[in-house]
């Protein structure tokens, strides 16, 4: 692993462990003043959101800050593990998720969410001195990484795998390269992120992507579909401007596909 990648690994891994206490700012309820919205977020899934010089950065963040800014709010983020965005918003400690989540029908049964504004699938990364493993299909008996509580973590039980499930994907990333595990299965977007940094030097992506099924979306309470409404149009408002296209090709560096 290169120092570039180690930096930002370290740094993210120094965000994770600081989780509970950054979530633990603003109480324990979401926001009293509808001129605030709390935003969760778990910022270490770049290029969605993750760290920089002590700042939440990624387009996760612009985005929701460019909703809050339609909707004439003002937007607090507040950091969890991923695992725990959903609850969270259910008890009212956070007002919206936005955090790379894929809008699935499991996930829809507890929380409301805003019409998809990024479509992503999954893919499985290797040291690049593997040669036995060549996509999902030879996951069977391997060790694989994936993040606690996302579809990489379906994925990779249905391919017959051992996971190893983690809070951070930067732990993904630093376990493969110690070769503590197999293979690591990720959003394709951030794995090509990763490996667009100098990640490529010791990785690489193994066989094809499979194309999520479901967008990811915003998610916000069943119990205010009005707040539902309005970010729904506050979405379709940045996609009509432009602004949605610029933020995209800034994080992506191509026109979005949708």
């Amino acid at each position: 692993m290169n120092k570039k990648l180690l930096t930002i690994a370290a740094a993210a891994m120094a965000a994770a462990t600081l989780m509970t206490g950054c979530g633990s700012q603003g109480g324990q309820s979401g926001s009293n003043d509808n001129k605030t919205l709390i935003v969760g977020m778990e910022p270490t899934f770049p290029p969605f959101e993750f760290t920089e010089d002590d700042k939440y950065v990624g387009f996760d963040i612009d985005f929701a800050q460019a909703v809050c800014d339609k909707m004439g709010v003002k937007m607090e983020v507040k950091s969890l593990g991923f695992d725990a965005l959903i609850p969270a918003l259910r008890s009212g400690q956070i007002d919206m998720i936005a955090s790379g989540m894929d809008a699935t029908p499991e996930r829809s049964q507890q929380v409301a969410f805003t019409t998809p504004y990024f479509h992503d699938g999954y893919c499985v990364v290797v040291r690049k001195d593997n040669d036995t493993i060549h996509g999902f299909a030879d996951l069977k008996g391997r060790v694989a990484g994936s993040q606690v509580g996302t579809q990489g973590v379906d994925l990779a039980t249905e391919a017959g795998a051992t996971v190893k499930q983690y809070d951070a994907n930067s732990q993904g990333w630093m376990e493969l390269n110690s070769g503590t595990c197999d293979a690591v299965v990720i959003n394709t977007s951030v794995a090509l992120y990763y490996l667009h940094q100098g990640g490529d030097k010791d990785l690489k992506i193994a066989g094809d992507s499979k194309l999520a099924e479901d967008g990811i979306a915003l998610a916000l309470s069943k119990d205010k579909p009005e707040t539902v409404e309005k970010v729904n149009k506050a979405i379709a408002d940045l996609k009509a401007d432009g602004t949605y296209a610029n933020l995209y090709k800034k994080w992506f560096g191509v026109d979005p596909k949708e």
